[in-house]
């Protein structure tokens, strides 16, 4: 009987815990932004370096004219004071 009675309490508590698991894993999916992960991004080349980075990312140029684009306001900067670009 005592056997009967453990094994009673152990499925109670796989049950709670397969519950409390799927509730936990329900609230986290729902709370991702799934769109923004399944769109492409266009990518840029920083000037400086050469790193591709995603244009919401970039840093472009302090003119804006030229349309070039940086990996960080510091390669900006850099490639200012540098007058052969690196």
């Amino acid at each position: 009987m005592k056997y009967l009675l453990v094994m009673l309490v152990v499925a109670i508590a796989i049950g709670i815990w397969r519950g409390k698991r799927r509730v936990h894993g329900a609230s986290s999916t729902s709370a991702r932004p799934s769109t923004a992960l399944n769109k492409p991004q266009s990518m840029v080349e920083c000037a400086y370096c050469g790193l591709h980075l995603p244009q919401a990312d970039a840093v472009t140029d302090a003119q804006g004219t030229q349309g070039r684009f940086y990996c960080s306001a510091e390669h900006r900067s850099l490639a200012t004071q540098d007058p052969t670009g690196r």
